[in-house]
């Protein structure tokens, strides 16, 4: 057992499933002889060769359309766009052809197609490598929405990812590539998709968060303890379809809940988290459920962009609030 960083995690898990299976290829801006501009792919190209691992032009619509059509045909592409704000001339790809191919051919054709892209704030770039957008896709029938935030889950969740039939984009919070680092055994085994992974348990309120958002609730966790206030921490890795089975059982147990995510406030995916526990959890609850957000703003430059991601100091004083709440 060793200790590996995020972005080892994704390369270990492109290897082993390479390695495993013939039909995965990988494909995008730099993929190959560079090895990705985060060296997600380190290696690849020297050990699966130039028909396996493929640089493509600047040009992320015509990216996904080959990989849709590869996945279509049988193969099983990884697609990488360098960043997250690079994918929107995608979008047309992504939403009218990979979510809806199962569909429109009823169940003659499926899209194994597993879509990566770098995302968040966090590393002083500028705004156009900054965002956190998954709300946009999560809202898209037919594709599968899902956001690591450890080596181990990145690694288990990316095997699964490319092993599912269905369309996936794989979303991975650049802030923690490098910043979190795990000691686990990259076993080739995959990890769930569609459910949520309960890190602590507690019962005085419960965190939700994915991404790069998880260290600082865990260390508001932390500090809530110290505190005496007991806090149940819910990873929900897969935004789209959402667990709300796990983070519903939570919530009825602790009686609070605080969700916490990066991205834009209005329309999040913490908004319809929100939404469901008022829907079928409201008689359950102690107090409003808090949420500790990014704003309605494009992300700032570096020098302001700590005061846009939510801090550790703004997730206790939600869970606070929601303790004392009467």
């Amino acid at each position: 057992m060793s200790e590996i960083t995020l972005i080892e995690a994704v390369a270990l898990a492109l290897q082993h499933a390479m390695e495993e299976n013939p039909d995965v290829v990988v494909l995008g801006e730099d993929v190959a002889v560079n090895g990705g501009v985060f060296r997600a792919s380190n290696g690849l190209y020297e050990q699966f060769g130039d028909e396996r691992v493929m640089d493509t032009p600047l040009a992320e619509n015509m990216i996904a359309g080959l990989a849709i059509g590869m996945a279509a045909e049988g193969l099983r592409p990884v697609a990488e766009f360098q960043f997250m704000g690079f994918i929107y001339p995608a979008m047309e790809q992504i939403v009218s052809h990979a979510a809806r191919l199962r569909n429109r051919t009823r169940g003659r054709l499926n899209c194994p197609l597993v879509l990566r892209a770098p995302f968040g704030a966090g590393i002083h770039a500028p705004e156009h490598h900054s965002e956190s957008t998954e709300a946009l896709f999560a809202h898209i029938p037919g594709l599968r929405v899902v956001v690591p935030s450890s080596p181990a889950r990145a690694y288990g969740l990316l095997l699964a990812a490319i092993a599912d039939p269905d369309p996936v984009l794989f979303l991975e919070p650049k802030r923690i590539y490098r910043l979190v680092k795990e000691e686990f055994t990259p076993n080739r085994e995959p990890l769930p998709l569609d459910v949520c992974f309960t890190l602590r348990e507690g019962s005085n309120v419960t965190l939700v968060s994915w991404g790069a958002s998880m260290v600082e609730t865990l260390q508001a966790a932390e500090q809530l303890a110290a505190r005496e206030v007991s806090a149940e921490v819910i990873d929900v890795a897969t935004v789209s379809p959402l667990d709300m089975t796990t983070i519903l059982e939570s919530v009825a147990k602790t009686g609070r809940c605080v969700i916490v995510h990066e991205a834009a406030r209005s329309g999040g995916i913490g908004a319809e988290i929100a939404a469901q526990i008022g829907e079928f959890c409201l008689l359950d609850l102690l107090a409003p459920v808090q949420r500790v957000t990014g704003y309605d703003t494009v992300v700032p430059l570096a020098k302001m962009e700590h005061l846009y991601l939510p801090q550790v100091e703004n997730i206790v004083a939600a869970a606070i609030n929601a303790v004392e709440f009467e």
